[in-house]
């Protein structure tokens, strides 16, 4: 049984169909939990009620384990195709629109363009930082 998102508020829909819902962590809870999320923060987050993954980024910064970084953005994507997965940091922004930006690029958008489509479809300030950028595009 497929459990996506519906359209809303933080949704983004990726090219392929697929949804993933951003969030900032300091807005509290929201309403509808996923099944499934990725917290880039500087220090590890507090336990959910749902499966989770950690990646180390501290704010305004870049993953500080890349490798771990994709393998929780591929597995974020993966689940993407059925169940709730959202993603989020502390403002839910710069580092969650850097991992939509990543998410992306694995559903087939240019690394190049990534960026530009987070912000469209997602936040106008997603990836607040050059270095963040520069991430997304040696992403691919």
């Amino acid at each position: 049984m497929t459990t996506t998102w519906t359209e809303g508020p933080g949704v983004l829909r990726l090219p392929s169909g697929r949804k993933v819902r951003g969030r900032g962590l300091r807005r509290g809870e929201p309403d509808t939990a996923p099944e499934f999320g990725v917290y880039l923060l500087g220090a590890a987050p507090p336990a959910f009620a749902w499966p989770s993954r950690w990646v180390r980024c501290p704010d305004f910064r870049t993953p500080s384990a890349p490798a771990d970084a994709r393998a929780a953005f591929t597995e974020a994507w993966e689940r993407a195709a059925s169940e709730r997965v959202e993603v989020a940091c502390g403002g839910g922004v710069g580092r969650t629109g850097l991992a939509l930006a990543c998410l992306a690029v694995l559903d087939g958008v240019a690394a190049d363009e990534a960026v530009s489509y987070v912000r469209a479809h997602y936040h106008p300030r997603a990836v607040e930082t050059p270095w963040q950028k520069r991430f997304i595009r040696r992403f691919s």
